[in-house]
């Protein structure tokens, strides 16, 4: 009988490898909570535990989501001939209320993509910007580049996420754009986040003042995001920037506001 069960355990054994599973352990995205599907959010609760968002509350669906001449639809231009500024990455709780400041003295107002687990991290530095008339859009939970590669069920708990904590944030105040990490956008893509009430955002002028490597540090970087800015921005131009760890963007801004008012008309996006 013992050597029955040996022999048992070895091809039972044997017949796992052959499916693949081992020992080892495997990689695999986080999957996520669950989540209504489109249409069936859930009424608010009376309480709910700290540090988890209050339920999605809807906002109406964006009737032609892909309407924009960008990749998937989304909006490569103003549509007008005024330009619009658009920040990335944030919330940060050092560079972004310098940017701020920078924006006020020259009375202009953005458009903010922030991430959503930063949203819910510095909530303040949220409020700050709502308050200041600028718009917040959505720029994923964790800026997965890859997004728009990941299965349909994790793309939408993660936009349905990062409104719900937006909404927790700052209640009553619409999320009415969603970029794409990387502009990485899919009909799909596009046609979930209008189904949340998102239109799609995305550039028309990038100045690549992520790219450190390529473009350099301090004066260089300054000078490389004035020049391509000046040169490349027409009437209608949505401009991507970023404000996390940007010391060398908001020194360029403090440059090319003033230009940008004297040549263009700025208007936030609506």
């Amino acid at each position: 009988m013992p050597r029955r069960r040996a022999v048992v355990a070895a091809a039972l054994t044997s017949f796992l490898a052959g499916c693949g599973v081992t020992g080892r352990p495997v990689t695999r995205w986080a999957a996520p909570q669950p989540v209504p599907a489109p249409g069936a959010i859930p009424s608010p609760s009376p309480s709910r535990s700290p540090g988890v968002p209050a339920p999605l509350t809807p906002q109406a669906p964006v009737p032609h989501p892909g309407g924009g001449n960008g990749p998937a639809g989304a909006l490569r231009l103003t549509g007008s001939d005024a330009i619009a500024l658009t920040f990335d990455d944030g919330p940060d709780p050092q560079y972004t209320p310098q940017l701020l400041a920078v924006l006020k003295q020259y009375d202009v107002q953005v458009t903010f993509s922030m991430i959503g687990s930063r949203i819910r991290d510095y909530p303040d530095v949220v409020r700050q910007v709502v308050a200041e008339g600028h718009n917040v859009a959505s720029h994923s939970w964790q800026h997965l580049m890859d997004l728009d590669r990941h299965p349909w069920p994790y793309q939408n708990w993660d936009l349905r996420n990062t409104m719900a904590w937006f909404q927790t944030v700052v209640p009553d105040t619409p999320m009415s754009y969603f970029r794409a990490p990387g502009g990485n956008f899919t009909p799909e893509l596009v046609q979930l986040a209008g189904s949340l009430g998102m239109q799609s955002l995305f550039w028309d002028v990038d100045p690549e003042d992520w790219d450190a490597p390529k473009w350099g540090h301090g004066s260089a970087m300054v000078d490389h995001i004035v020049s391509v800015v000046k040169a490349t921005t027409r009437p209608g131009s949505i401009i991507l920037s970023h404000d996390r760890v940007r010391p060398d963007t908001i020194a360029a801004y403090k440059i090319l506001l003033p230009w940008l008012k004297d040549h263009f008309r700025i208007v936030r996006l609506p």
